[in-house]
């Protein structure tokens, strides 16, 4: 049985699943801004018989059957640029990033770490050298390209970081980027609302329905609280045109958290918003960046942002104690590139027990499986480079396809295998560390093969 929310935005469900049961989940219905503003919807869907694929495949059914599923094919017809990720990398690298006093992240005992810098030059240097390695494309992911660098002062982050080369600085590297066939993309923030950033001001932030406004000191930046997402469009216009307007050629934007972090209620009499809303002006954030002409990303996976985003960061398994690292939370399977493979492009850490993954297992084979794109260090070896250019051959030719179906072949649960809609099938064994992938691939013919 499928039980499908068709309401979702204040709905969810809370799930308990105890070693040796009973196994419980029910259904939470919320308020929206503290009433129950409209009917709320769940559609029980019966099988007679079937498993988790024949659950998946019925949600892609029902989001196909809304409009809610906007294909790559699609995303690349509306933007020439989403097409370049095909079978691309993800290079995912920094300029500076600084820890103020009050972050939770702060060095106290090794101040030099607070502080971290490299110049535009020097980046745009070694994604020249990583070119002349037969890298020909890749998705350039840049960190703490602003004024005191990551997570530091949203969201007034201009100009670009003054210590790294400037305006001039992050002009030339995004030349470069161009130059060399790589998709350059800018990571940005505007849920975070920092309490020293130009703009702030309290009234702006999210009131909750107590009165209260949120206070924190977790992120680099320090001191923060939220900003309210109906005032957010106006700084994403700001900042994303000012670049633009300077010559600083950004081909995308990563807005951090949109995707993944729950909507938010905001009480403020002056802008008041439903988590409907938030997720409504998130969306408008999101499209302007691909009206611009830039590929739209965020942070995770998360169902709501498909018709918004190309590409996410990450698509973590359940991990115990906390996504970051830890043994699986019960057998993963790959529920979500069951639905959305052909809509969304994903990346994949190539090594062991990596951000997201089962700390026993190899991501670089889960990759495979789910046929995304790799992540790829600016100076790699010999065998990071195979693996690269082995699942970047693999996603150029199923990219854009449908996964089909996943099974388990063995009662171990850690020999597994994935198909797409052309037949192509992924086997891969967790243990012993083995793939194969059929038909045969021919890695020479990829553009990232020389």
């Amino acid at each position: 049985m499928l039980v499908l929310i068709e309401t979702p935005d204040d709905g969810g469900c809370r799930f308990d699943h105890p070693a040796g049961g009973p196994t419980r989940m029910e259904l939470r219905w919320i308020h929206s801004l503290g009433r129950l503003a409209y009917p709320r919807r769940v559609r029980l869907c019966f099988f007679d018989k079937g498993n988790y694929v024949t659950m998946t495949k019925r949600y892609r059914r029902h989001v196909r059957e809304t409009g809610h599923f906007v294909s790559l094919k699609e995303k690349i017809a509306r933007s020439s640029l989403v097409g370049k990720l095909i079978g691309s990398p993800v290079i995912h690298t920094s300029i500076l990033y600084h820890i103020q006093p009050e972050s939770s992240y702060y060095h106290k005992d090794e101040p030099e770490k607070n502080h971290q810098l490299v110049a535009f030059d020097k980046r745009a240097e070694e994604l020249r050298q990583l070119s002349e390695k037969g890298i020909e494309r890749a998705y350039v992911h840049l960190d703490g390209w602003g004024f005191r660098g990551y997570d530091n002062l949203h969201p007034d982050i201009i100009p670009p970081c003054p210590e790294a080369g400037g305006w001039e600085g992050m002009k030339h590297l995004a030349e470069t980027c161009d130059q060399i066939g790589y998709v350059f993309a800018i990571h940005d923030q505007y849920r975070d609302y920092y309490l020293d950033a130009k703009s702030y001001e309290p009234r702006h932030t999210v009131l909750y329905r107590d009165g209260n406004r949120y206070l924190g000191h977790t992120w680099y930046g320090g001191n923060q609280s939220i900003l309210c997402s109906r005032l957010a469009l106006g700084h994403v216009k700001k900042n994303y045109t000012s670049l633009l307007e300077h010559g600083v050629k950004v081909r995308g934007a990563y807005l951090d958290v949109f995707a993944v972090v729950p909507p938010d209620e905001c009480y403020h009499p002056e802008h008041p918003a439903t988590r409907t809303d938030c997720l409504t002006f998130r969306g408008m954030c999101l499209d302007f960046i691909r009206f611009n002409g830039g590929v739209v990303s965020s942070e995770e996976p998360a169902d709501w942002a498909i018709p918004h985003i190309d590409l996410v960061h990450h698509g973590p398994y359940a991990l115990e104690p906390n996504p970051g690292h830890g043994p699986a939370m019960g057998i993963p399977v790959p529920l979500f590139s069951l639905v959305y493979h052909d809509a969304l492009v994903l990346p994949w850490s190539l090594s062991k027990g990596a951000w997201g993954i089962p700390e026993n297992d190899l991501g670089y084979l889960h990759g495979l499986a789910n046929a995304g794109i790799p992540y790829l260090s600016l100076n790699p070896g010999q065998e990071e480079l195979v693996r690269v250019r082995t699942m970047c051959a693999l996603h150029e030719r199923v990219g854009l396809l449908e996964m089909t179906s996943h099974e388990f072949l063995d009662d171990s649960h850690r020999k597994q295998r994935t198909r797409f809609a052309d037949g192509t099938t992924v086997t891969i064994d967790l243990d012993k560390e083995t793939f194969e992938i059929s038909p045969d691939l021919d890695v020479t013919s990829s553009a990232n093969a020389q």
